[in-house]
């Protein structure tokens, strides 16, 4: 069925179309694509046109293109969280009605270095803690998580609570408070060590989410990066006009 109804361009007709037909069910999730030459005569644009629109709806993570083999519809994600919050990645697993969990990889103690003197305002002889681990809903690995933080701030047994919060350490002795976090967020794709862990296809994309903590007098005491499944999660932000 032709598109061409209204006075916009033709590749913004084109995704609607198609966003239109994966919300319906005519593509189904992980299901391939008809081919450009088929879509784009079924839809009775030219493949410049139908190609634009399918890397828009890419970098939307809507479909996946596989070189060689096809184009995809992706699943949605099945979590999704605001970013304006501090919100604990097990809560958002709970929230979706999933159990989560923490598989423990590694702790490691390291003299800080200076990188991490700039970034905590630490000294030289300063020993940093570096806590690798995956959490899991319902025994599914979606998150990948490194964490560093002074092991000044930790309890001196927090490398033998595998399973342990780290905001809770943290707080424990009462001297920090985790006020709030500068989140950056990156689009990744295969990572070598990530995605095998996280069991991703190399053509599956990541959400790398770096997390700068500060406590009640703005020092950096958390710094963590978390690569998020993209075809699990999703993030947005509430934009206020000012």
């Amino acid at each position: 069925m032709s598109i061409k109804s209204d006075h916009r361009h033709l590749y913004l007709q084109v995704i609607d179309h198609l966003k239109a037909d994966i919300e319906a069910g005519i593509f189904k999730e992980n299901e391939k694509l008809p081919s450009e030459f088929e879509l784009s005569k079924s839809l009775g644009v030219s493949r410049a046109t139908l190609r634009e629109a399918l890397r828009l709806l890419e970098e939307e993570n809507i479909i996946i293109r596989r070189h060689g083999v096809g184009t995809f519809v992706n699943p949605k994600p099945v979590f999704t969280s605001g970013i304006e919050q501090l919100t604990s990645i097990s809560s958002m697993i709970m929230d979706a009605g999933m159990e989560p969990g923490t598989i423990y990889l590694s702790s490691e103690k390291t003299i800080s270095n200076e990188e991490d003197i700039k970034r905590f305002q630490c000294n030289e002889d300063e020993s940093i803690l570096t806590i690798k681990r995956v959490r899991t809903a319902n025994n599914e690995p979606v998150v990948y998580c490194v964490d560093q933080v002074p092991s000044a701030f930790m309890p001196k047994d927090f490398e033998k609570r595998y399973d342990s919060s780290i905001f809770s350490a943290l707080e424990e002795t009462g001297d920090v408070h985790v006020a709030y976090a500068v989140t950056y967020i990156d689009p990744l794709g295969y990572h070598p060590e990530v995605s095998s862990v996280l069991k991703s296809e190399q053509d599956a994309s990541l959400l790398l989410l770096t997390q700068l903590h500060y406590d009640d007098n703005d020092r950096v005491v958390l710094y963590s990066k978390n690569y998020f499944r993209a075809d699990k999660f999703s993030f947005h932000v509430v934009r206020k006009r000012v």
